[in-house]
């Protein structure tokens, strides 16, 4: 709601939730007691600095230095784009930075993690001076303008005092802590704009009168106000603009339908009485997360740009804010890693490194669930997401396959992958959730009209997004060829 709402404010409690969960797995316990009450409470804040000038997503290039210093350290260098790197809405701001203590190996083996607050903090635990960290600019954007992305400069003099998190040269696996909080919370960034989109293009469909609808929509249309079918009316009665607001709505209740239960995993991973659920939730819940990160940010993107086509022309001036919500939701395809990231990730460190153990254990209970599924009104949904599993299978077994004999030819499919996972794993929870809808309404239950959107959500998803299913597999299983035999220069 809060990404719906604002993206830019909801973006510095965000970053200020991932830099809690670090501390609390890593950080010493008097740095824990120094900053954690503050950053909990929301009367300090926290920031991810990662990116430097010439290092965007190779952090083994990194050149922030860290100089030992008795029990703390001095930090010298620049990050770029951290957000909300400077503000004044709290009396202080929390950096978690990477750096390379001096003399340590090179690449990433040889990075740590650093907290480098604005203010230094007094034993009493009032603020002290201020630290050698400064703002040197705000970038400007294309969108989300109310939050500030800034160069930072550490150690201008003597150097910005640091103190560092857990053991030396493992700062990267720290930092994942953080990254992996941020790329499910991006992910549901993409979702909350899309829902937003969707929101706005429906309020405006059913208010602006434009043309006669076709004799069909005029008979099925009575609710939305469709007039008599020869007068002007409401464009939701236009089948394209139906159509394009269902792609919108589909798509975003299958994306929110994913991030919850990816975020359910995580819960029973961390929290389970069982050992081995414990384990096989986690390993679902890190196999989500790029898909939830990936898809929902590039259809975060894709809805939106369908709002400002079902505004018209409207949409593409700034009176209706269908310009923002797409300017808004740009950055989420790169932010915490771009998607072509995600999908390296979802390959190489979720499917690739245990075979597809997990990828296949969530296929098995996919086919499990659907085939359990009773014959119902939503009996279309189901079939559609037997078949987008089978896909789904398919491709993974012949990317597992390339991987192993031509790697390179892998990877070339790897952006269709993760779009297939998306789709499929949506049409899956879509159907589950039509066969609940088809079990309310059976029941006469007072939310009706609330169930039938729901089978219609699903049935569309079914005709509409499911087939695309099988053309990504297709591009999965054989299409990576054009990719990897083209030569650079010939682009």
């Amino acid at each position: 709601m809060w990404a719906g709402a604002n993206l830019a404010f909801k973006l510095c409690p965000m970053l200020t939730q991932g830099a809690i969960e670090a501390f609390e797995q890593y950080a010493a316990p008097e740095h824990q007691q120094t900053f954690l009450p503050k950053m909990v409470s929301g009367e300090w804040t926290g920031t991810m600095n990662l990116t430097e000038p010439q290092a965007g997503s190779d952090l083994a290039q990194i050149r922030t230095r860290a100089v030992p210093d008795g029990k703390h350290y001095r930090l010298f260098g620049q990050k770029i784009f951290i957000t909300y790197g400077e503000h004044d809405f709290t009396s202080n701001i929390v950096h978690m930075v990477l750096a390379r203590i001096d003399g340590a190996p090179p690449g990433v083996r040889g990075i740590s993690l650093f907290i480098v607050p604005k203010f230094l903090v007094n034993p009493d635990g009032s603020l002290g001076e201020r630290n050698d960290v400064k703002c040197a600019s705000i970038e400007h954007k294309l969108g989300i303008h109310a939050s500030p992305t800034c160069v930072m400069m550490y150690g201008e003099q003597q150097g910005a005092i640091g103190y560092i998190v857990g053991e030396p040269n493992r700062g990267l696996e720290y930092m994942f802590v953080m990254m992996n909080a941020a790329r499910l919370s991006v992910g549901m960034e993409g979702y909350a704009l899309a829902e937003r989109a969707f929101q706005q293009a429906a309020d405006w469909a059913r208010t602006r009168v434009q043309g006669k609808p076709p004799a069909t929509a005029a008979r099925i249309g009575r609710s939305a106000s469709m007039g008599t079918g020869t007068s002007p009316a409401p464009i939701i009665g236009h089948p394209d603009v139906k159509r394009m607001l269902l792609t919108m709505k589909s798509y975003t209740e299958a994306m929110r339908a994913t991030a919850l239960y990816a975020a359910f995993q995580l819960d029973v991973g961390a929290q389970h009485a069982d050992e081995s659920v414990r384990t096989a939730a986690q390993a679902r819940g890190d196999l989500l997360i790029p898909i939830v990160k990936g898809f929902s940010t590039e259809m975060g993107v894709e809805i939106a740009s369908i709002g400002i086509q079902v505004h018209g022309g409207m949409g593409y001036i700034e009176e209706t804010g269908a310009a923002q919500t797409l300017r808004d939701v740009r950055i989420t395809t790169i932010y915490e890693g771009t998607t072509g990231i995600q999908s390296n990730d979802l390959i190489g460190r979720k499917v690739g490194r245990d075979r597809g153990a997990a990828m296949f254990a969530l296929l098995d209970d996919m086919t499990r669930e659907l085939e359990a599924l009773p014959a119902t009104a939503a009996a279309s949904a189901t079939t559609a997401a037997l078949t987008g599993v089978a896909d789904l299978r398919a491709s993974t077994e012949s990317l597992l396959q390339s991987l192993g004999s031509a790697p390179d030819r892998g990877d070339g499919g790897l952006g269709s992958y993760l779009r297939l996972c998306g789709i499929v794993i949506g049409g899956w929870l879509l159907a589950k959730s039509a066969a609940i809808a088809a079990e309310r309404i059976a029941g006469q239950t007072t939310d009706s009209e609330f169930f039938s959107a729901k089978l219609r959500s699903a049935h569309f998803y079914a005709e509409q997004i499911m087939p695309m299913a099988g053309a990504l597999a297709r591009i999965v299983q054989s299409g990576a060829a054009s990719v990897v035999e083209t030569d650079a220069a010939h682009i």
